[in-house]
């Protein structure tokens, strides 16, 4: 059996979605759904869309505790002013426990060696929850199915879930958490009501961070969460991940890197290179390339409104980095001529850029 702190939705070392009573920020999409609830003409599915690690999983399990507490969740969302529920709450309990019987999660799942998980959420994970839906509420209320993530879903899974969504039971609500919700099928996106969450502020980041912590109740360095929450472009989880003091030096040195350009330090580079290179360097060459990719998309957004002169090869490293980056994890190639030609493209991309 795989051990819960290995599940594939939940973060090494920082507490699950369900487990995260507080919410920091996204009082909008609280009062949202709230107002919703009380109107008595609930949508019975919503779409989580926004970038990833914002809060999106956890906003869904706080409105399943919401709505699967005891009594009438339209009478308690009508005084209600936040989707927040006591720790104690029997609900809130079994939900944390996952012994809640009309919560259904559908998420990647273990294979039959144990050792690993599925790529996608299996068809047939959704058609058992299809069943499940087909019968009455276990305790005669409502059923709630928290999809996480919509990206984890292919095609076949998905179309099982739009037959859900087409013919939903009464007082059943589907939460779906979409990182990209314009990849999605149109006729899921139809039927639900998207609900958008924005990137949480560095000072949220940094206070959703240090919450995370306090309840793992570990020591932590309070400075590193916020230096972590500075490049961690509005995702606690990205800051969770790069609080890590080896993690963290290496964020720092690839932005250092990247901030620099086109100017190239070719000693830093080899370094950096040889950091990310050889079987112990896998993660390490991971968070490399998702610190490019993020400061990349922080400059094409930035200069969302400049001429595509500017901003074409800066795009153009965009997509070449992430085919390079797939080619190095299927064929088990060198990292290490990669980073020197990624850096060498993204000097000349700069370079580029700024004279067009």
């Amino acid at each position: 059996m795989l051990p819960t702190t290995d599940e594939p939705d939940r973060l090494p070392s920082a507490p699950h979605p369900r487990e995260t009573l507080a919410l920091i920020g996204h009082e909008a999409q609280e009062r949202a759904f709230l107002a919703a609830l009380a109107s008595g003409r609930m949508h019975h599915g919503w779409l989580l869309g926004g970038p990833e690690g914002i809060g999106k999983a956890s906003f869904a399990y706080r409105a399943a505790r919401f709505v699967l507490a005891a009594g009438d969740p339209a009478g308690r969302a009508a005084s209600a002013t936040s989707l927040a529920m006591p720790e104690t709450d029997p609900a809130t309990r079994r939900i944390m426990a996952q012994s809640h019987p009309d919560l259904h999660l559908l998420r990647r799942i273990p294979k039959p060696d144990g050792k690993s998980y599925t790529s996608n959420i299996p068809v047939d994970a959704v058609r058992r929850v299809l069943d499940r839906f087909g019968a009455s509420a276990a305790e005669g209320g409502w059923r709630v199915c928290i999809v996480d993530s919509a990206e984890d879903m292919d095609r076949s899974a998905a179309n099982a879930l739009l037959k859900l969504l087409e013919e939903p039971p009464p007082r059943a609500l589907f939460l779906i958490v979409a990182h990209a919700p314009g990849r999605m099928l149109p006729t899921i996106r139809s039927r639900c009501r998207l609900m958008t969450f924005a990137a949480l502020e560095q000072a949220q980041v940094a206070q959703a961070g240090e919450t995370a912590l306090e309840r793992m109740g570990g020591p932590f360095d309070a400075s590193a969460i916020r230096r972590a929450a500075h490049l961690a472009d509005g995702s606690v989880r990205r800051a969770l991940t790069y609080v890590d003091p080896e993690t963290l030096a290496l964020v720092e040195a690839v932005r250092a890197r990247l901030d620099a350009l086109p100017r190239l330090d070719l000693t830093a580079l080899m370094a950096l290179a040889e950091d990310v290179a050889g079987k112990a360097g896998e993660g390490d060459f991971a968070i490399m390339v998702e610190t490019v990719q993020s400061w990349l998309s922080d400059h094409l957004h930035a200069h969302a409104a400049a001429q595509p002169a500017r901003l074409a090869p800066l795009a153009e490293v965009w997509d070449k980095l992430g085919a390079a980056a797939r080619d190095v994890e299927t064929y088990n190639l060198d990292r290490r001529p990669l980073v020197m030609t990624l850096f060498h493209d993204l000097s000349d991309a700069v370079a580029r850029s700024r004279a067009a």
